[in-house]
C-alpha cells in the first residue's frame, strides 16, 4: 500500500512539473478560433496558454524589443519568415496554419449585396479597414479596392483601424456601415452570424497565408513544441475551418 502511494504521488508530482505555461501573439483574426483550440488543447495536455490578441506588424516590433512570447500565430507568412531570418524565430518551426478570407461586412442586414457593388455607390460615409502597414487584412482590402478600380474614390472614406479587431469593432459599433474584416470574425460554422456580407472572391487580392513560428523564447521548451503540433492536428484543422479558413 505505502508503494502505491508513493507511486501515485509521483506520477502526479511528474504531471505538475511538466505543465507549463506558454505565451503566445495571436493574429488579431485568429482569436475566436484560438479560445476554441486553446480550451481543448489545455484539457488535453494540462499546460496553459496566455494569449496576446493584436496586429502582426506590432508583434514583429514588440518581439524585437523583448516582448516574452514565445509563438507568433502570425496574420501573414512574411513576418514569421523574417523572424526566422533575423535569428527572433527557431529555424524550421515554421509552418501555415491557416490561409484567411477577406469579407466586405455591415452589422445592418441589407447593406452589403452578394457582390459588393455597395462599393460603387455613393451613399456611404465611411468603411473600415485595417492599418495596411501593420495589418496584412488591410493591406488585402486596400488590394481589392484597387483591382475593383473603386480605391481612389473611397481612400478619403477610410476609417483605418490599428488591428482587423479594432476594423471590425467600427463597424459592429456603427461607426462605419461597412468594413473590410477576416471572415473567422463574422461567419462561424458556415454561417453568417448577423448583418450582411459579401465574401471577397480570392482573385481579388494576394493570398493570406498566415503562418506560425516558435520564437527564441520558446526555444526547446515542451509546451511550446507541443501547442504547435497539437495546431497541426485534425482536432485543430476542424475548429479552424469551421472560421471560413482554408487550410
Amino acid at each position: 500500500m505505502f508503494r502505491f502511494t508513493v507511486l501515485m504521488l509521483c506520477l502526479v508530482t511528474t504531471g505538475l512539473v511538466r505543465a507549463d505555461e506558454v505565451q503566445v501573439a495571436v493574429a488579431a483574426n485568429f482569436a475566436a478560433p484560438m479560445k476554441d483550440i486553446v480550451a481543448r488543447f489545455e484539457q488535453q495536455t494540462g499546460h496553459k496558454v496566455r494569449s496576446t490578441v493584436g496586429a502582426t506588424g506590432k508583434f514583429y516590433a514588440q518581439i524585437h524589443n523583448g516582448a516574452p512570447f514565445e509563438i507568433l500565430l502570425a496574420a501573414d507568412d512574411d513576418t514569421p519568415a523574417r523572424l526566422e531570418k533575423e535569428g527572433a524565430g527557431v529555424a524550421g518551426s515554421r509552418f501555415t496554419y491557416a490561409i484567411g478570407k477577406l469579407v466586405l461586412w455591415s452589422a445592418r442586414s441589407g447593406v452589403v449585396d452578394e457582390k459588393g457593388a455597395v462599393l460603387n455607390q455613393p451613399g456611404f460615409a465611411h468603411l473600415s479597414i485595417a492599418n495596411p502597414k501593420l495589418a496584412p487584412y488591410g493591406a488585402a482590402a486596400v488590394e481589392a479596392m484597387k483591382k475593383l478600380n473603386v480605391y481612389g474614390v473611397i481612400e478619403a472614406k477610410l476609417v483605418v483601424g490599428e488591428s482587423i479587431a479594432q476594423a471590425h469593432q467600427f463597424v459592429a459599433s456603427g461607426a462605419a456601415p461597412l468594413g473590410f474584416v477576416a471572415m473567422s470574425q463574422v461567419f462561424e460554422g458556415g454561417k453568417l452570424k448577423s448583418g450582411s456580407a459579401w465574401v471577397v472572391p480570392d482573385t481579388l487580392y494576394s493570398p493570406i497565408r498566415q503562418d506560425a513560428i516558435a520564437l527564441d523564447k520558446g526555444r526547446g521548451k515542451p509546451a511550446v513544441d507541443a501547442f504547435l503540433n497539437y495546431l497541426k492536428s485534425d482536432a485543430a484543422k476542424v475548429i479552424i475551418r469551421s472560421y471560413g479558413y482554408a487550410l
